[in-house]
């Protein structure tokens, strides 16, 4: 599901913004966008907050410094640059080999020597630590909360959709108990205007019936689409995470229908297992942000 939160605070002498979003995914994903000072260990502290929030979707979290701050002010040692250099004209000359360094090796240095910003403190100090945690979870309940909100919609539109594929089941259940009688009137029939005449209690009628009434019953198919949407409704009021639940019984509801289609012999029942399926793939799009 997707949602959104912001929340603003100290941490140091430095004050953070921090952003968190969600968009829709079927895994979880983490995106940490934050200043170069921290961009090597702030992605491993947070990660655990992150999935104490979220457990499914891409989860990015933006850290903002006020401009002219952290990355955006791109300093670096210059006297350690300059130590670097000698070494590595002593290692050119060991080799003979000429030594000439350009733009390139010199944005390299400076890369490699970059320092803090002045103020902007060590992600090892416990208290940076604690007052992180602190912003970070605060933008992460509001986020939380736009989800649940989100979710509650959701929740209702699809227990909607669920209750149309109630009634084409029911639908569904009602027309297959007439299909054996409704067959043998039609046997009957074709043979009456092929002029030919057969006893109702002859053998090979019955054995057809038999046949017949094998091939075409979708009772159990029915019964497990009713058990289906019990467990869809249950895990709707259970809570939690149960978007992979969800998505599996959407699987076997499709399954069930697939069967019934395919032993349909009536075109009413045809058209309530593609109507079913329609409003069944509405549902799995729906699942799919259901965390």
């Amino acid at each position: 599901m997707t949602g959104y939160g912001r929340a603003s605070g100290a941490v140091g002498e430095a004050k953070l913004t921090v952003e968190a979003s969600t968009v829709n995914r079927r895994g979880f994903e983490l995106n940490v966008s934050a200043p170069q000072e921290w961009s090597s260990g702030l992605e491993r502290l947070v990660a655990g907050w992150g999935r104490e929030a979220v457990s499914r979707g891409r989860l990015s979290l933006s850290f903002q410094l006020p401009q002219g701050r952290g990355s955006n002010a791109f300093t670096w040692d210059a006297a350690g640059m300059a130590t670097s250099l000698q070494k590595l004209a002593r290692q050119a000359d060991s080799l003979g080999l000429p030594f000439a360094p350009g733009g390139d090796v010199l944005l390299r240095l400076a890369e490699l020597h970059r320092t803090s910003q002045e103020g902007l403190p060590s992600l090892e100090d416990a208290s940076v630590h604690k007052a992180l945690q602190t912003i970070v979870k605060t933008a992460l309940g509001q986020l939380v909360a736009m989800r649940e909100t989100e979710g509650a919609f959701l929740k209702a539109d699809l227990r909607m959709r669920l209750g149309l594929l109630e009634k084409l089941s029911l639908r569904i259940q009602a027309l297959g108990k007439g299909e054996t009688p409704r067959h043998r009137e039609l046997l009957f029939s074709r043979l009456q205007q092929a002029g030919l005449s057969l006893d109702p209690t002859d053998e090979r009628v019955l054995k057809e019936m038999a046949l017949f009434a094998d091939r075409c019953d979708i009772s159990e198919e029915t019964t497990r689409l009713h058990s289906h949407f019990a467990q869809f409704n249950a895990c709707l009021d259970e809570g939690g995470e149960v978007g992979r639940k969800l998505d599996f019984l959407c699987q076997e509801i499709h399954r069930e229908f697939n069967t019934i289609g395919s032993k349909a012999c009536h075109v009413d029942i045809t058209r309530c297992v593609i109507e079913g399926k329609n409003e069944l793939e509405r549902i799995r799009e729906q699942v799919q942000n259901v965390e």
